[in-house]
């Protein structure tokens, strides 16, 4: 049976002049109407009032026919209108306490990016035509979309190294449940390597940043020498931009087929619910941990289980997989960070790593048996982990 799954296929464009023009016009357009926007919001709620989507709206048409702000009609409506939703649905994040207070965006910091409905683009034949374009994106179709698709949303953006890419949202039929199978696996993730799974397999840490470390601090030697505001610096920091690009589309590559290979293999996986933005406040481990990207790698995993009909199990961050033995259950007073391998009163000699993948198992497999909740709740304010309930383990 199929699922009805949204799927987003991106690709990279090379637009004319005239296009880059025209699309440099409106993203500067939806920057200006979010960040006015947000103060008009900004204002309304220091005198304790609130500002709908409808009334921003209104708004956003006032601003139009002003002297001042009438360059807003030259660009299309719908990307401008678009700014708005995504404003509102800041808001609603912040109310709900999901997010942060909603903040200004930067021309230079910011993404550059406009969003596109059915009514401001037109698609046949392999040919995407946006609103007040006079020709088709030139598309460099990486990969078809799904056979009978049609986006019901296309966003373009331009990164920082000067890429131009299409996004285009879809309904894609052929994502299907696969197959169950008996197969479980727990995962630790580390930074000697970068998964341990229960099943004794370690998958080595590519560490992309630093096989580029020498080439980056290089370019980014070379672009603080440069005088600010001039056109070699602008140079120079696109070069920058183009390695930290490498580096990001190696890493995502890399995860994307580890997360799939694992999805596919197994119908349960079990993880840990690691606090990452409070482990990169180490200055000695922070540059190894984001270059891992143990989130990213988390959030791939949980989106393709869900595609897939997997299940995906988090144990709680506080569970003591690494000082716990998986054969008797004792557990350590201590484990330092450099002990690798340890010896238990009980005689068996283990990997610390894939101990601890045997034991996320273990406790990820009785949660599931005690029908306590696959995901923790400690995202949720106020929430407590499910997990940390319902996992028992022996003193020594």
């Amino acid at each position: 049976m199929s699922t009805h799954v949204k799927r987003a296929f991106k690709y990279r464009f090379c637009p004319t002049d005239a296009q880059a023009a025209e699309l440099s016009r409106t993203f500067g357009c939806v920057r200006k109407v979010y960040n006015m926007a947000l103060a008009a919001r900004t204002e309304a709620w220091a005198r304790q009032e609130r500002v709908n989507y409808n009334q921003s709206s209104a708004m956003l048409t006032a601003w139009k026919k002003t002297e001042e702000l009438a360059f807003l009609n030259e660009v299309s409506s719908v990307p401008l209108q678009q700014a708005l939703r995504h404003l509102q649905g800041a808001f609603a994040n912040f109310f709900s306490k999901r997010a942060k207070y909603p903040r200004f965006k930067s021309k230079r910091k910011s993404r550059a990016s406009a969003e596109y409905t059915s009514s401001a683009f037109t698609f046949r034949d392999g040919r995407l035509k946006l609103a007040k374009m006079a020709g088709p994106l030139d598309i460099v179709w990486s990969r078809p979309l799904p056979e009978g698709s049609v986006p019901t949303t296309v966003t373009v953006s331009r990164d920082a190294a000067g890429r131009w890419f299409v996004s285009m949202l879809c309904d894609d039929p052929t994502v299907k449940p696969l197959a169950a199978t008996d197969a479980a696996v727990g995962i630790d993730v580390g930074l000697d390597h970068l998964l341990a799974l229960s099943t004794g397999e370690k998958i080595a840490n590519p560490r992309h940043e630093r096989r580029d470390r020498a080439r980056l601090v290089t370019a980014q030697r070379n672009c603080a020498r440069k005088e600010k505001g001039s056109a070699n610096r602008e140079k120079a920091r696109r070069k920058v931009a183009r390695i930290h690009a490498r580096i990001t589309d190696r890493r995502r590559d890399g995860l994307h087929k580890l997360t799939t290979r694992l999805v596919r293999e197994n119908q349960t996986l079990v993880i840990e619910d690691l606090a990452v933005r409070n482990m990169v406040r180490n200055r000695r481990l922070a540059r190894a941990i984001s270059d891992a990207a143990w989130a990213e790698f988390r959030g791939l995993l949980e989106y393709k289980a869900a595609w897939y009909g997997r299940d995906v199990v988090v144990v709680d961050r506080f569970f003591p997989s690494s000082k716990l033995c998986s054969h008797c259950g004792a557990l350590q007073d201590r484990m330092p960070l450099n002990v690798r391998t340890w010896t238990c009163d009980c005689g068996t000699v283990h990997d610390r790593d894939v101990n601890a993948a045997k034991n996320l198992l273990a406790a990820g497999l009785a949660v599931s048996v005690c029908g306590a909740g696959v995901r923790p709740q400690r995202r949720t304010p106020g929430g407590q982990s499910a997990t940390k309930q319902k996992i028992p383990w022996r003193e020594p």
